[in-house]
């Protein structure tokens, strides 16, 4: 989806990702190292107060930055943050979603700021952030 207009106030395309399956989940635990129990193992994650095992963070941050990489290349991103909000459970689906924010200068060279966020099916939004991104870097 390169070739994206960089413009304040326009929306990013969306990326979705999902449902997340049990299956999503021991994938990305045997890939990141990340073997928290409570991700993966649903005795223990009800036996800790959780209904059931819940997506790692990071996963959704990894959603994050591919919804970001998909306007722009990676070596174009500048800095990025987000906040985690809230768990994404086991069979939601992640939305991602964003808008530019401000568009300028510095040292030279154009940027773009992004204001990013992950949701899921309820409508709850689990991420949100920004990113700021280099509009010269490997952006056609």
């Amino acid at each position: 989806m390169r070739g994206f207009v960089f413009e304040a106030g326009a929306s990013l395309p969306e990326l979705v990702r999902g449902p997340i399956t049990r299956g999503t989940l021991a994938l990305y635990a045997g890939a990141s190292s990340d073997h928290v129990m409570l991700h993966i193992d649903s005795d223990f994650a009800k036996a800790a107060g959780m209904g059931d095992v819940f997506a790692h963070g990071m996963l959704s941050m990894a959603y994050l930055a591919q919804f970001v990489t998909q306007v722009t290349s990676p070596e174009s991103v500048l800095n990025w943050s987000v906040r985690f909000l809230a768990i994404t459970p086991v069979h939601a689906t992640v939305r991602c979603s964003g808008e530019v924010v401000e568009l300028y200068q510095e040292q030279g060279e154009a940027r773009a700021r992004l204001r990013i966020r992950t949701t899921i099916d309820s409508g709850v939004k689990t991420l949100e952030g920004e990113a700021v991104v280099a509009l010269s870097r490997g952006t056609p």
